[in-house]
């Protein structure tokens, strides 16, 4: 195991290294620049906008450019904004913790919901109830998010106001007037975490079905049953103790992950996150920007993905991991 962790730790800077040579030349290939914006602009001459770009450093090779930004990056800094002229960590640190609530709040939702609807559908294979969840999951989960939040705002609060109903803010992270407080910060946070944890229930709730239907079938669950021990005992600690293994691996691919799916979701719901930041910088080119929050990204899933490796084989002493 240590071998194993040590080995996948010397491997990270070359995997990190693939990613920003790969993000960087996607970036700088793409059509259009930070100065697009100035073409045709009667007050902006040709010879302003080379001024322009000369100063942000566009003007260089793009070899040149990236041996600098990489030899930047190694020592933490990501660059400035093309457009506010900000530190790009610093930008992210500002944005981060708005991201971290978000995708937190997401992510415990979505396990308090899903994993005991999944068991509960298990178990009562075959009924009415599992028949509509199942039904109803598969629907749910082939729906895009930022529709599902666009629904959310129109019923919640758009109609709810039309009918004299409480409404729920569609969004910001807090009221402009009298808010602030966390009651306030946890109604801004409702539409934006059920946009997001929805779809994720309803894929989680049909995949803890299926492991826990697997588990129950298996022979020692029924050796469980036959030396007298209670249903609820046999179901949570052999059946759902096994069938929980495989959901340590995907729950540490699901939390980093779930940085980049909230992108769209944090632009419809105005919450100042790092994907709101992301699709902004996409927008206006600003590529520093587009390459610190893609790393960011990229490392968290890095790293969640070598967490979840190392807690399945703690978890499961039947794991070995080659030397």
């Amino acid at each position: 195991m240590t071998q194993y962790v040590l080995r996948r730790l010397l491997a990270l800077p070359l995997l990190l290294l693939g990613v920003a040579t790969v993000t960087f030349l996607l970036v700088h290939t793409a059509p259009g620049g930070p100065t697009d914006a100035l073409v045709g602009n009667p007050r902006v001459s040709r010879e302003d906008r080379q001024r322009i770009e000369r100063s942000l450093g566009l003007g260089r090779p793009v070899h040149e450019q990236y041996l600098s930004w990489l030899g930047n990056v190694v020592h933490g800094d990501f660059g400035v904004s093309l457009k506010s002229r900000q530190p790009v960590t610093e930008l992210i640190w500002q944005r981060l913790p708005a991201t971290l609530l978000l995708i937190g709040s997401a992510w415990l939702v979505t396990m308090l919901v899903a994993i005991p609807l999944g068991v509960a559908l298990a178990v009562r294979r075959k009924s009415r109830f599992d028949h509509a969840t199942t039904i109803a999951s598969a629907v749910t989960s082939s729906l895009p998010s930022f529709w599902v939040g666009l629904i959310l705002i129109i019923v919640f609060a758009v109609q709810f106001a039309q009918w004299g109903l409480p409404t729920l803010p569609s969004g910001g992270t807090q009221s402009v007037s009298g808010g602030g407080d966390v009651g306030d910060w946890v109604r801004h946070l409702v539409l934006p975490v059920l946009s997001l944890s929805l779809i994720d229930i309803a894929y989680w709730t049909r995949y803890v079905r299926g492991r826990m239907l697997e588990s129950i079938g298996q022979d020692y669950v029924q050796t469980a049953r036959a030396k007298g021990l209670g249903e609820r005992t046999v179901l949570m600690r052999h059946a759902f103790r096994n069938a929980s293994l495989p959901l340590i691996t995907l729950v540490g691919l699901y939390a980093p992950a779930l940085v980049g799916g909230a992108a769209f979701i944090e632009t419809i719901f105005s919450w100042p996150g790092i994907g709101q930041l992301s699709v902004q910088a996409a927008l206006q080119r600003d590529f520093p920007v587009v390459m610190g929050t893609t790393m960011l990204i990229s490392a968290a899933i890095v790293l969640g993905t070598l967490l979840a490796d190392i807690l399945y084989g703690v978890v499961d002493p039947r794991v070995r991991y080659s030397q």
